[in-house]
């Protein structure tokens, strides 16, 4: 019997109801692990994808949840305890705003992106070190981050709160990395560049990937599965030597 047939853990998938999360979801399923779909607020579309990772064979619960909010950390993780032996992290929530200049700024905005896109997945990973280390007890496991090309670009004009708070999801990433590996744990994060999914149209530019394709050195966006795929490479033994390491995936750019 495989691996897969067996079971490989269980993975959380923050943010795992839509776009690159579902399809982290979907895939770490295929690849034998029951998943935690967290959701922010979209409940049909977080029942969708637990539907379809049941229909792969695999368990599966929607967790709706705040990673900003301790409380809704703690209780996210607990259910994840009840699945089974927490295997894998995939810190995918995160927010974009309005395009705008940061002079105009406001300080709900900047609280609002730095406590989801940095605080949350710090508070994240605590918990799942807890969980994987072996200085815990635990037998191992893989924290995948997702960052994002906009620090490389500081996307001036746009989002420049949004390419800071990924850049210090890369700091963390390298800093984690080291700090548990010997601990049995793989910290390592995806880069996407522009993706197809709905953040372009929460930040009110949906035709923002269409708009810059021809900057993309591949001529086109990327795909969620895409980048997935790069997610379920660092969640396995085939990327067992691989910690601390920043993947991009941006088409060249």
């Amino acid at each position: 019997m495989s691996a897969a047939a067996t079971g490989m853990g269980v993975a959380i998938v923050t943010g795992g109801s839509r776009g690159i999360g579902r399809a982290c979801a979907l895939g770490l399923a295929e690849d034998g692990y029951d998943v935690v779909v967290n959701y922010a607020g979209n409940k049909v579309a977080a029942d969708e994808t637990v539907a379809a990772i049941l229909a792969k064979g695999r368990k599966a619960v929607a967790i709706q949840g705040d990673v900003g909010s301790e409380g809704d950390v703690l209780a996210m993780f607990a259910a994840a305890d009840k699945l089974g032996r927490l295997a894998v992290l995939v810190n995918n929530a995160g927010v974009i705003d309005r395009a705008q200049r940061v002079e105009d700024y406001d300080l709900a905005r900047l609280e609002r992106m730095m406590t989801i896109n940095v605080i949350g997945s710090f508070l994240c990973a605590r918990e799942a070190v807890k969980r994987m280390s072996t200085r815990h007890g635990g037998k191992g496991g893989a924290i995948i981050n997702l960052s994002s090309i906009a620090p490389t670009l500081g996307a001036p004009g746009q989002y420049v709160d949004y390419a800071a708070s990924k850049g210090a999801i890369d700091a963390m990433t390298l800093g984690l990395g080291r700090e548990v590996a010997a601990e049995g744990i793989r910290v390592n994060a995806v880069r996407p560049g522009l993706i197809e999914t709905e953040i372009h149209a929460s930040g009110g530019i949906p035709d923002r990937v269409s708009q810059l394709a021809d900057t993309i050195p591949i001529k086109r966006g990327g795909s969620a599965e895409e980048v997935a795929e790069c997610v379920r490479w660092l969640a396995s033994d085939k990327a067992s030597y691989v910690v601390g390491a920043i993947l991009t995936v941006s088409g060249g750019r």
